[in-house]
């Protein structure tokens, strides 16, 4: 009867302290990630190529009819793989 009476008590407690520890877990403020910060360039492009890469980027699939935006496509990947101009 004493090993009953034992292990109801250890069983007891163990809830107990389970219990106990899931409040003081809950209790806590949950910790968001840091929110990303966007990158903002100091100063403007100084590149005039890299600005109309952006112009053409905003038009979307209409910048494949564009013929400044073809023209600016060919001079990156001239830049890019290191061809020499023309």
């Amino acid at each position: 009867m004493e090993t009953k009476h034992l292990a109801r008590i250890a069983a007891i407690a163990l809830v107990a302290v389970a219990i106990t520890l899931t409040v003081l877990e809950l209790r806590e403020a949950p910790t968001l990630p840091p929110e990303p910060v966007a990158h903002v360039p100091a100063e403007p492009d100084a590149d005039p190529l890299r600005a109309e890469l952006r112009r053409c980027q905003a038009l979307g699939a209409a910048a494949a009819q564009d013929e400044s935006c073809l023209k600016a496509w060919a001079e990156n990947r001239r830049r890019f793989l290191g061809l020499k101009e023309r």
